[in-house]
C-alpha cells in the first residue's frame, strides 16, 4: 500500500518525486538525445554543468590544475558511461555527481596529504553560494572547512555550495537521507565551535 507523502521500497523510506522544472525537463531531453550517441547534446550538458563540478571537485581538492584535471576526467568518463543513463535521466545530476566523488576519493586515498589553498583560483569560481549560518568569506569559509572530516566537508559543499536536497547528497555519497543529516549536523556542530574559537 503507497503512503500519499511516502513510498516505501523494502525497508527504506523514499521521499515522493519533486515536480519537474523546465530546465529539468531541457536536462532530461538532453540526456535522452546523448544516451542515443548525440555528442552535440552531451556537449550541452558539458556546458551546463562544467562550472558545478569544478567547484564541487576544487572545494575538495583545494588545487586549481588538478580540479581542472579530475573536472575533465569526470565528463571523459560520463560520455563513456552515458549509455547507462539510458531511463535514468532524472538522477543525472547524481550520477555525474558521484563519478566526481569517486574521483576525488581516488585522489585522497593516492595522496594522502593536504594540498595548499589556491586563493587566487577562488575568484574564477562562478556563481559561489558560500553561506553556512554565517556570512563568511570565501578565505573564511575554505580555512573553516579544513578542519572537517571528508565525509563532512563534501556535505557541506554539496548542501550550502551546490545547493543540493540530502536525498540528491545521499545517492552522491552512497549513503541514506538520515545519514546525511547526521553528517551535516557534526559538520555545523563543528565549523560553529572553530568559529566561535576564533573570534
Amino acid at each position: 500500500m503507497k503512503n500519499s507523502r511516502n513510498n516505501i521500497v523494502g525497508n527504506k523510506v523514499q521521499a515522493p518525486d519533486k515536480p519537474v522544472t523546465s530546465d529539468q525537463n531541457k536536462i532530461i531531453r538532453l540526456v535522452r538525445r546523448a544516451t542515443g550517441g548525440d555528442f552535440e547534446a552531451f556537449g550541452k550538458l558539458y556546458g551546463i554543468y562544467l562550472d558545478r563540478i569544478y567547484r564541487y571537485v576544487f572545494y575538495q581538492i583545494k588545487d586549481k590544475m588538478t580540479a581542472e584535471d579530475i573536472t575533465e576526467d569526470v565528463f571523459i568518463k560520463a560520455w563513456k558511461a552515458i549509455r547507462s543513463c539510458n531511463g535514468k535521466e532524472k538522477t543525472f545530476s547524481s550520477w555525474l555527481y558521484r563519478i566526481a566523488h569517486n574521483h576525488v576519493i581516488d585522489i585522497f586515498r593516492s595522496q594522502q596529504k593536504e594540498r595548499t589553498i589556491e586563493m587566487d583560483a577562488i575568484a574564477e569560481l562562478s556563481h559561489p553560494r558560500l553561506a553556512v549560518e554565517t556570512e563568511l568569506d570565501h578565505k573564511e569559509l575554505l580555512d573553516s572547512m579544513a578542519c572537517l572530516p571528508p565525509n563532512q566537508r563534501q556535505v557541506i559543499i554539496l548542501k550550502f555550495i551546490e545547493d543540493l536536497d540530502n536525498c540528491e547528497i545521499g545517492q552522491i555519497m552512497n549513503k541514506n537521507p538520515g545519514a546525511i543529516r547526521v553528517l551535516q549536523m557534526r559538520a555545523l556542530t563543528k565549523l560553529r565551535e572553530k568559529l566561535s574559537s576564533q573570534s
